[in-house]
């Protein structure tokens, strides 16, 4: 079975909360690098929803709560053997519960739930299902936090096995970070792989398996 690379971001908020991506992130991310795109809503302006529709062939989104549009408020889809949840998080009070997200999954019935709303990274498991907030890929801020942490995240699925790759931009002036964690389908808790390769290292093992699948038959499309 050939590995489905998976991009989730949310929150982008451009213009209205930070001007762009940043050109560290955009210059990975490039159409044909990876199959799906996952959007936790609250784009903003139409070029930023065409340059995450570029990406690939695959693109799903929810509506965030300032979002215009017919996206629906929460969905799932089906990629190898993981059904991956999608809702953007502001429906679920108090944001960020688990809890109240442990709800939203078991009405889905995922493996994986993704959300966002709180503009920071969260990797956790609860009752063998992963539930990931991959933070705003802008950096944009938020009312809980101001100076927000850009970041996103990379999923390689293959099997009932799933590699994550959080990015995030803590120093503007400088180069990404990369941390690596490994998760198998129902299992009660994700492994943190710990690397001691420098980041520039870490970064080119992630670039290598883009390239390696970019060439892939593109699967067929699914419902956005």
């Amino acid at each position: 079975m050939n590995p489905e690379l998976v991009l989730v971001v949310g929150d982008m908020f451009i213009p209205q909360r930070s001007p762009d991506i940043t050109d560290q992130f955009k210059s990975i991310l490039t159409p044909n690098k990876v199959q799906h795109v996952l959007c936790l809503g609250n784009i903003g302006n139409k070029e930023s929803y065409d340059w995450l529709k570029s990406l690939s062939n695959d693109f799903h989104s929810v509506k965030g709560d300032f979002d215009d549009g017919d996206a629906p408020d929460k969905t799932s889809v089906k990629i190898g053997d993981f059904t991956i949840g999608l809702i953007h998080g502001h429906q679920v009070l108090p944001w960020g519960d688990i809890e109240s997200l442990a709800n939203v999954q078991r009405s889905l019935g995922c493996d994986i739930l993704l959300y966002g709303h709180t503009h920071k990274t969260d990797i956790k498991v609860k009752e063998n299902v992963l539930f990931i907030n991959p933070g705003s890929i802008s950096g944009a801020f938020s009312p809980l936090i101001e100076d927000t942490t850009p970041s996103f995240i990379l999923m390689v699925l293959q099997g009932e096995e799933a590699i994550i790759y959080l990015y995030t931009l803590n120093d503007k002036n400088k180069k990404f970070e990369v941390n690596k964690f490994e998760y198998t389908k129902g299992a009660d808790n994700y492994k943190n792989v710990e690397n001691n390769e420098e980041e520039e290292e870490k970064k080119e093992e992630v670039n290598q398996e883009q390239n390696e699948m970019k060439d892939m038959e593109p699967i067929e499309q699914g419902s956005s």
